[in-house]
């Protein structure tokens, strides 16, 4: 047999292992030159004969199912030579046979160190054989010929399979007694048949001649056939079932994967931990079954997510103690998930344990030291060392080096001190072995791209716009993201009844889900839209729109209630190069009882949106809708609660209130504060001479006009009837005689242009503090007490003018400083 389980091998020999080839080498020649001395010195027809048909049987080989390699007949030769033939005349026949059987009809033509070590070994064993077999020792010992062959077979067999088995153990860092035991020893059986075939051979030979007994060896090619036969069904079953476990193993690995990705930083994260942790495993010597398991926990360690809530795992900051422990009983899920699997080998056990630590302070059940499985160990220093190099909501990813001086701080107490030292010595080789074996990720073809958005002539269709495949993790996770996030958005719409807010919110959260360049909000109001809310690029422009139904995208929305996907947004400012955005996309808000507004997105890309963007903002819209419709109905009640319906200026209530912060204000700045109570002389007769609605008309009018004659900051409120109180911050003395005159003369003149005759005028009280009162009510009781006064001095005949100032004042100044 050939060094079968070198031919494809590609080895790399550290020193120990080149000086055992070059002993194997040296050792077949010096087998070789002992051997030459026997070499008969004349011509041998039965030997030629035979090394003409053992080059003939050399060529008939058999692949090995447990190594990239082949197996000849000619050992058969070799044993036979080894009972008939000199030692220098095996040598021969042994080296013909492993020549032909490297170099007849391979794939790849062994290197020459490859051929000269098969060459040696073949030597090597061939030469101990023969020395057994004709050894005087055993033979006084009383041992047989069938005995001496028998031991004679076995040696060869032991000699030329040992050092191959060795060699690649050390080449391969595999264990040696597992080489021996899956690539050699069930070939033994083989040789025993071999050997049976010599045997009878030599029998012939010695009974009938050799030229008879060459005449049986074709009995040796029909028993190559049967067993060739024989070997390729093992292969076909042994590749059957390689392939049936791979399949199962990817099937495993997809899932995980599957599950895993809510969780985006989790894609390449169970890769990199099998690579880590398998090695380490083999390094410390685990068994082949507790590799398997340790693998397979790897993939299937945070299985038990699944019952844990969305909302914790994404949670962007620290757990509370009450999320903790919920997050914690993720272990013991997922081993009960994977007892459900049955596998043959303790998968369970290292999942229900990777959250166990060194020191006793770990999950699910404290366990402490060795009384942790070995794997679990392993796999509990690989996962954080991984997870400390994968981003997280709450922090960024650490570099390779950063991660691992983390976990050597916690040696000794989170993790068993012998893992992390093998770790600290390897994770650089490890972490470029996980980056070499990384699998690429596949592609989701995109489907194909239906139309069926609103026909509508302002929807103009852009064909140029480009899809981007997503790998199908990369699909779940946005499924995943994608849903936390109209979830935490939904949440938002309910937490707020101000309108501003609202909107505000809505929008800054938006553009995670569906990014655009400017929103804008619009709010219908008699057959218009009104923008309420725009943020964005060219927000100045879309700010100043008044939009009517049925034009514009956004008017065409309100009008049909049906949404537009990659509209031109030319078509809604009515000027092409306006803007530069080039899509949009609209859809209806719709609250309780009608459409509320129009939710318009716009984008400086073409063809912008997809579908999914239009099926995210189709379910966002109708609780938009409800939430702006709540917003602007408790807007409307507190307006009403704080504000006069009639001449929209601040109410009594809205009076008090602000009559107390200005007070405040007063007092922390050590200023003064004015407050003028004003009420109309002869709006009695106007209710009586014009009507009601005359009235009215004429409150609106002089509520304007006092706003008019007020500072920016002062404050005009309607007392109730025809009284009205102004309160001037900071007025100096001087100047409120001004104030008082200047309103005066404005109520005046309007009862001159609304009805040719002096027939309305006003009584006005001023008070101030802290000079008049020390608190609001003493300020404005005092005001008031004054304007009565005022009033009673022109019934007695004092003329307008004079009677709107105190008695304590002279109203003379002029209006136009003020």
């Amino acid at each position: 047999m050939d060094l079968s389980s070198l031919e494809g091998h590609s080895l790399s020999f550290q020193r120990r292992s080149r000086m055992y080839v070059a002993a194997i080498i040296v050792l077949g020649i010096l087998g070789a030159i002992g051997a030459v001395p026997q070499w008969p010195p004349h011509g041998d027809a039965r030997f030629s004969a035979f090394f003409l048909i053992a080059a003939l049987g050399s060529s008939l080989k058999v692949k090995l199912p447990a190594l990239r390699g082949t197996m000849s007949i000619g050992f058969v030769f070799c044993l036979i030579g080894i009972m008939e033939f000199s030692l220098w005349q095996v040598i021969v026949i042994a080296i013909e046979s492993i020549v032909i059987q490297s170099l007849w009809r391979v794939k790849k033509t062994p290197r020459t160190l490859q051929l000269m070590f098969n060459v040696a070994s073949m030597c090597l064993s061939v030469f101990i054989a023969y020395i057994v077999y004709h050894s005087k020792v055993l033979r006084v010992l009383g041992l047989g010929p069938a005995s001496l062959f028998a031991i004679a077979v076995c040696t060869q067999f032991a000699f030329n399979s040992f050092p191959v088995a060795w060699i690649i153990a050390q080449s391969e860092r595999k264990s040696f007694p597992k080489i021996l035991r899956e690539c050699y020893f069930w070939s033994f059986p083989y040789y025993l048949v071999g050997a049976a075939l010599a045997g009878g051979f030599c029998l012939l030979h010695h009974w009938m001649g050799w030229e008879v007994a060459i005449l049986s060896l074709p009995v040796v090619y029909i028993i190559y056939g049967s067993y060739r036969s024989y070997l390729q069904r093992l292969e076909d079953e042994k590749s059957h079932a390689e392939q049936m476990d791979g399949l199962h193993w990817r099937t495993i690995q997809a899932l995980a994967l599957a599950i895993q990705a809510k969780d985006i930083s989790s894609h390449d994260r169970n890769h990199r931990v099998q690579v880590y942790a398998v090695e380490i495993g083999k390094e410390m010597g685990l068994s082949e079954s507790d590799l398997k398991a340790l693998r397979a926990a790897a993939v299937l360690h945070d299985i038990g997510n699944l019952a844990i809530p969305e909302n914790i795992i994404s949670k962007p900051g620290r757990l509370t103690p009450e999320e903790f422990e919920k997050m914690k009983i993720h272990a013991l899920i997922g081993a009960e998930i994977i007892e459900e699997v049955e596998f043959p080998y303790p998968v369970a056990a290292i999942v229900r344990a990777h959250h166990e630590k060194w020191n006793g302070s770990g999950y699910p059940y404290g366990l402490k030291g060795q009384d942790i499985p070995l794997a679990a160990r392993i796999l509990a220093a690989v996962d954080c060392l991984d997870a400390l190099m994968s981003d997280r909501q709450y922090r960024r990813a650490l570099s390779l080096d950063d991660a691992m001086a983390q976990v050597a701080a916690d040696a000794n107490r989170a993790f068993d001190p012998d893992v992390v030292a093998i770790l600290q010595q390897r994770y650089r080789e490890l972490e470029n072995m996980a980056r070499a074996t990384s699998v690429s990720r596949r592609k989701l073809p995109a489907p194909a791209d239906s139309d069926n958005r609103a026909s509508s002539p302002e929807n103009q269709p852009h064909p140029n716009r480009q899809t981007n495949d997503l790998g199908f993790l990369s699909s779940i996770a946005a499924a995943s993201h994608e849903a936390q996030a109209l979830f935490d958005l939904s949440q938002t719409l309910g937490n707020s009844l101000s309108l501003n807010e609202t909107l505000s919110v809505f929008a800054k959260r938006l553009n995670r889900i569906v990014p655009h360049d400017t929103i804008a909000i619009y709010l219908a109001n008699n057959g218009y839209l009104h923008p309420e809310y725009v943020t964005g690029r060219d927000s100045e422009l879309f700010s100043k729109l008044k939009i009517p139904a049925r034009q514009g995208l956004s008017g065409w929305v309100l009008e049909n209630r049906k949404p537009i996907l990659n509209g031109n947004p030319a078509v809604e400012t009515n000027a092409s190069a306006s803007t530069n955005l080039r899509s949009a996309v609209s859809v209806p808000l719709e609250g309780f009882k009608d459409v509320v507004g129009v939710l318009t997105l716009y984008h400086a890309g073409e063809e912008a949106f997809s579908k999914d963007d239009l099926r995210v903002l189709l379910g966002l819209a109708p609780k938009l809708g409800l939430s702006i419709e709540n917003a602007l109905t408790y807007q409307n009640a507190q307006s009403s609660a704080t504000t006069d319906y009639l001449t929209e200026l601040p109410n009594a209530r809205s009076l008090f209130l602000q009559l107390q912060t200005e007070v405040s204000r007063a007092l922390r700045s050590k200023s003064e504060l004015t407050v003028l109570v004003c009420d109309l002389d002869g709006f009695k007769q106007v209710n009586d001479r014009f009507g009601h609605l005359e009235g009215n008309r004429l409150l609106k009018l002089i509520a304007n006009s006092l706003r008019s004659a007020c500072r920016d900051y002062d404050y005009v409120a309607r007392l109730g009837g025809d009284e009205f109180v102004i309160i001037l911050p900071a007025l100096q003395r001087d100047l409120v005689a001004r104030k008082m005159e200047q309103i005066s003369h404005k109520i005046e003149e309007i009862g001159q242009q609304l009805y040719g005759e002096d027939l309305l005028g006003v009584s006005i009280g001023e008070a101030s503090f802290p000079a008049d009162g020390r608190d609001p009510e003493s300020v404005l009781a005092e005001a008031d007490l004054r304007m009565y006064r005022a009033k009673q001095q022109r019934k007695a005949g004092q003329s307008s003018r004079a009677t709107a100032a105190p008695q304590h004042q002279s109203v003379t100044a002029s209006a136009a400083g003020v």
